[in-house]
C-alpha cells in the first residue's frame, strides 16, 4: 500500500468515530436547551412566560411589518369606450396569445354560458381571436357597473360586418 492509501484511510477511519460523537453532541446540547427552559419554567414562571410573550410579539411586529405601501396591485381595468371608436378584442382573462373572446347575441348571457361544450366553437363568429379590430356600436351597464357590456361589430376578418355583445373589459 501506498502512503496516499494509508492516510485517505486513517481519514476515513477518524471520520467514521466523528460523526458518532457530533450527533451526541447535538442531541446534549438541545437536550440541555429544552432541561434548562423547563427548570426556568418551574423555578420563575413569570420570567419563563415573559420570555415566550416577549418572543411572540416580536415575531408578530416582524410579521405585520409591511412595505411603504406603495406598491399596489394592478389588473385590467374597463376603459372609457366611446360609441363609434375602434378598439381591438383583447381577453382580460387570458394570457394564451391563441386564446379567443367570446360573443353572445344579448349581454348579460355570458353567465350563463357552458364552456364544456365546444359544438359552437366552429359556427356564427361567436370566438373571436384577440386582437380582431372592432368598432363599438352600444354600451350596457349592468349590476351596477359602468360600460360591463358592449356591443361590437368586426371590422376584419371572416367575420366582417357580424356583431355581438362582448364583456367591456376585453374590449381594449
Amino acid at each position: 500500500m501506498s502512503n496516499e492509501e494509508n492516510v485517505s484511510q486513517a481519514e476515513e477511519a477518524v471520520a467514521a468515530e466523528a460523526a458518532p460523537a457530533v450527533e451526541a453532541l447535538a442531541s446534549n446540547a438541545a437536550g440541555n436547551f429544552v432541561s434548562t427552559l423547563m427548570d426556568l419554567k418551574e423555578k420563575n414562571p413569570k420570567v419563563f412566560f415573559g420570555a415566550v410573550g416577549g418572543v411572540v410579539v416580536l415575531l408578530l411586529v416582524v410579521m405585520m411589518a409591511g412595505g411603504d405601501g406603495s406598491a399596489e396591485v394592478k389588473g385590467p381595468v374597463i376603459k372609457d369606450l366611446v360609441i363609434g371608436q375602434r378598439y381591438t378584442l383583447k381577453s382580460a382573462n387570458a394570457y394564451d396569445p391563441g386564446a379567443t373572446v367570446r360573443l353572445v347575441s344579448v349581454p348579460g348571457a355570458m353567465e350563463a354560458y357552458d364552456d364544456s361544450e365546444e359544438a359552437d366553437r366552429s359556427g356564427a363568429c361567436q370566438h373571436i381571436p384577440q386582437g380582431t379590430p372592432v368598432s363599438v356600436l352600444e354600451l350596457q351597464d349592468m349590476y351596477g357597473k359602468k360600460n360591463a357590456f358592449v356591443k361590437v361589430q368586426m371590422e376584419e376578418g371572416e367575420c366582417k360586418g357580424n356583431s355581438g355583445w362582448a364583456l367591456g373589459i376585453d374590449v381594449q
